[in-house]
C-alpha cells in the first residue's frame, strides 16, 4: 500500500481536490494510505473529516489518518504533497501593506517581487528542515511541491538540505492552463496540438505551438485574434509580452505584470493593462470565506461538493502507481535541460513519468530574448535562496534591488528601508541570521 502524505492539509479545499482525483481512479482503490499533516489543529481535524467523507462516498477504500507531528506523516511516505503557506494570511497582508506605504504596487506577490522574496525567506528554511527529515524518514519518496515561490522553494531544498533534487518536482497549473487557453483561442482541439513549453515557473514560454495533424504553425491564429480584439486581449500584459517577444508566456497578466519593469509604477499602464492591484489579498479573503463555508457544511453533516480536477500531483501518483507512461510538466533541477541558465536553478520543462521515475526532457537553447527575461527573473530568485542558505541579510537587499518592479519604482534607500521594515514585521518567521544582519 503506497503512502501519500499531504503537508499543509489544512488547506482543506485544495486537499479535497487532490483526494477527489485520487478517489476517482478505480485502478487505485484500496491501494493508498493517506497521511494528513497541518500545524493548525482545527484545520487538520476538518481536513481529516473531509478526507474520510471523500473516501467513503467514492468507495475508494483508502486508509486516512491525521498526524499532528509531521515526522509521523513523513515516516515511510512514497509521495509527499506539499501545500504549506508559512505565516498564512497575516504574513501575506504584511507583504502588501508595508510595501504599499512606500508606493510599491503589487498584484499577487508570491513569486518574485518584494512579496515573493519575503515569502521565500519564510518558506525556504521550513522546507530545508523538512528536506532533512524526509531524507531520514522516507528517502525514496517523491516530493510534489505546490508551494510558492516555486522557482525558489525546490532550489532552496536541494541547496540547503540532504533531500535529493531528483526526488523533488514542483507542480503548477500555469503551463496546462495556458495550453488549454491557446488551443481554444486557435480553434483547434487541444489533443490535436503539439506544444513545447519551457522556462521558469510563472515565466515559461510556448516555443512550439502547431497542429499535430497538419503541421500548421498556430501562432498566426493567435496574432490575428489579438489584432481583432485590441480592447480585450490587447489590453493584457501577457499578450503585450507575446507581441514584443514573439512567444506566449504561461502566467496570467496579474502575475506577469510584476515580473517586468514596465507596468506597475506607471498609473497609465496599470489602467491600460488592467492590472489588478492587491488581487491576491482579495483571493485570500475569498479562500477564508470558502473555508468557513466548508466548515459549516462539515459541521452540518451535509455532503460537500466533489469535482474531479485532474490535479498534477494526482496525475503523477496515478502514472507511477499504475505504470501508465505520461508526459506532464514539472519544476526540476536544470542540469543542462535549458542552455544559458544555472545548472542548479529550478526550471519548468516537460517530464515523462514512466518506469517508476520522473524523466525530465532536455530543451536546449531557447530564443535569446526569452532567455534574457528568464535571467532577469532569476536574479531575485537566486539571491533569495542564497540569502537563506548563507544567512545573508545583504543578499536580501541585493534580491530586492534587482527585482524588476521594485527597482523600477523605488530608490535604493527606499528599497533598503522597506526590506528592513518587512524583516522586522515578520519577526521570527525570518531566519535568525538574516534578522541579526
Amino acid at each position: 500500500m503506497a503512502k501519500v502524505a499531504i503537508i499543509g492539509a489544512g488547506s482543506v479545499e485544495f486537499t479535497r481536490n487532490i483526494l477527489t482525483d485520487l478517489c476517482s481512479a478505480p485502478e487505485l482503490h484500496g491501494t493508498l494510505e493517506l497521511a494528513l499533516h497541518d500545524i493548525d489543529g482545527e484545520r487538520l481535524a476538518y481536513a481529516e473529516r473531509a478526507a474520510n467523507q471523500v473516501v467513503e462516498r467514492l468507495d475508494a477504500g483508502y486508509k486516512v489518518h491525521a498526524n499532528a507531528d509531521r515526522r509521523d506523516a513523513f515516516e515511510g511516505a512514497d509521495y509527499l504533497v506539499n501545500e504549506i503557506q508559512v505565516g498564512g494570511y497575516d504574513a501575506t497582508v504584511r507583504d502588501f501593506e508595508i510595501p504599499k506605504r512606500y508606493g510599491l504596487r503589487q498584484t499577487i506577490a508570491d513569486t518574485i517581487g518584494i512579496g515573493g522574496i519575503m515569502r521565500g525567506l519564510r518558506t525556504i528554511p521550513v522546507m530545508i528542515e523538512m528536506g532533512n527529515e524526509m531524507a531520514s524518514l522516507c528517502p525514496e519518496g517523491l516530493l510534489l511541491n505546490y508551494t510558492n515561490p516555486m522557482a525558489m522553494v525546490p532550489w532552496g531544498i536541494w541547496s540547503g538540505s540532504a533531500w535529493p533534487a531528483a526526488n523533488t518536482v514542483g507542480v503548477c497549473h500555469s503551463v496546462r492552463d495556458t495550453h488549454t487557453f491557446l488551443a481554444e483561442l486557435a480553434g483547434v482541439p487541444e489533443q490535436q496540438v503539439e506544444f513545447l513549453t519551457a522556462g521558469l515557473n510563472h515565466q515559461c514560454f510556448v516555443y512550439v505551438f502547431r497542429n499535430k495533424n497538419t503541421g500548421e504553425d498556430l501562432y498566426p491564429r493567435i496574432r490575428a485574434a489579438v489584432e481583432a480584439d485590441p480592447d480585450g486581449l490587447g489590453r493584457r500584459i501577457r499578450v503585450e509580452i507575446f507581441r514584443r517577444f514573439g512567444y506566449f508566456p504561461t502566467e496570467s497578466s496579474e502575475h506577469s505584470s510584476e515580473y517586468v519593469p514596465w507596468v506597475l509604477h506607471l498609473p497609465d499602464q496599470v489602467e491600460h493593462f488592467r492590472s489588478e492591484i492587491d488581487e491576491y489579498i482579495r483571493r485570500s479573503d475569498e479562500n477564508l470565506e470558502e473555508w468557513a463555508a466548508l466548515k459549516g457544511e462539515l459541521d452540518a453533516g451535509v455532503e460537500i461538493e466533489l469535482e474531479r480536477n485532474d490535479e498534477l500531483a494526482s496525475q503523477f501518483i496515478f502514472a507511477l502507481e499504475t505504470g501508465t507512461p505520461t508526459t506532464l510538466y514539472g519544476n526540476v533541477r536544470n542540469e543542462a535541460l535549458i542552455d544559458g541558465l544555472p545548472s542548479d536553478a529550478c526550471v519548468e520543462v516537460p517530464v515523462t513519468v514512466a518506469d517508476g521515475a520522473v524523466q525530465p526532457h532536455r530543451v536546449g537553447p531557447i530564443p535569446p530574448q526569452c532567455l534574457g527575461l528568464n535571467r532577469t527573473f532569476l536574479n531575485p530568485v537566486e539571491l533569495t535562496v542564497r540569502a537563506v542558505v548563507e544567512g545573508s541579510r545583504d543578499h536580501v537587499y541585493h534580491a530586492a534591488l534587482l527585482d524588476p518592479n521594485t527597482a523600477a519604482t523605488l530608490s535604493t534607500e527606499q528599497i533598503v528601508d522597506m526590506v528592513d521594515d518587512l524583516i522586522e514585521a515578520h519577526g521570527e518567521l525570518i531566519p535568525e541570521p538574516i534578522r541579526r544582519g
